[in-house]
């Protein structure tokens, strides 16, 4: 038998076309993505399970564009920073992505895996547990909202006519070209901060438990 002239089905394909059709449009439907793979809408339910499937097969995609290998250096917020930075760019060329995947459970093993990492780096440094989710969400936070930013006007503050904000104005002219990026740099900056004062916080009350855990020494 010859070869066919399609690529059989597979995951990543529906993933990928489904990434398509929201860069496109900021949506998909099942039908939509099965009609771009020249497939019935019964075959890409045979792979996954419905919207919900597509929608974490379509997050892979995304996530596939981190560089992992970033929460391998040390010390942790070294690793977070770099992570961040990558993390962003994997999702500024998707920005229509970002609003579908923020409010849909994570479900993707390799999503989870990479977000499991950063759990570990953080108790490593001696984190307490109730701290990793604050600062894996509020980083999340700075990060997709900063890759929405990204795909906005470079002026966002149209002040002319009846809008009369002059200090408004000249502090947006002297911003220059790259005011998504500074204000990124900035808000990290302050978050990583703020995140060290608690690491000394938690390093310091687990200190103190353990001293008061051994009691006094005769």
């Amino acid at each position: 038998m010859g070869r066919p002239r399609k690529a059989l089905l597979d995951r990543r394909r529906i993933g990928r076309t489904a990434l398509e059709l929201v860069d496109e449009t900021g949506d998909f439907t099942v039908p939509e993505v099965a009609r771009r793979l020249g497939v019935q809408t019964a075959s890409v339910y045979h792979h996954v399970d419905g919207r919900a499937g597509v929608i974490e097969l379509l997050r892979e995609q995304v996530v596939d564009e981190l560089d992992a290998g970033t929460l391998d250096e040390r010390p942790w917020d070294v690793a977070l920073e770099a992570w961040a930075r990558s993390y962003r760019a994997a999702f500024a060329a998707h920005p229509r992505s970002i609003s579908m995947l923020m409010t849909s459970p994570v479900r993707a093993p390799r999503v989870i895996d990479q977000y499991e990492r950063v759990a570990g780096l953080l108790l490593d440094a001696g984190f307490a547990p109730e701290a990793v989710m604050p600062i894996i969400t509020g980083l999340d936070n700075i990060v997709l909202g900063s890759a929405l930013d990204m795909s906005a006007p470079e002026v966002m503050w149209v002040v002319g006519g009846e809008a009369e904000a002059p200090r408004l104005a000249a502090a947006q002219a002297a911003t220059g070209p790259a005011r998504a990026d500074q204000a990124f740099d900035l808000t990290l900056a302050g978050f990583l901060d703020h995140c060290r004062g608690l690491l000394v916080r938690d390093r310091t009350a687990a200190a103190t438990d353990g001293r008061e855990a051994g009691g006094p020494r005769s």
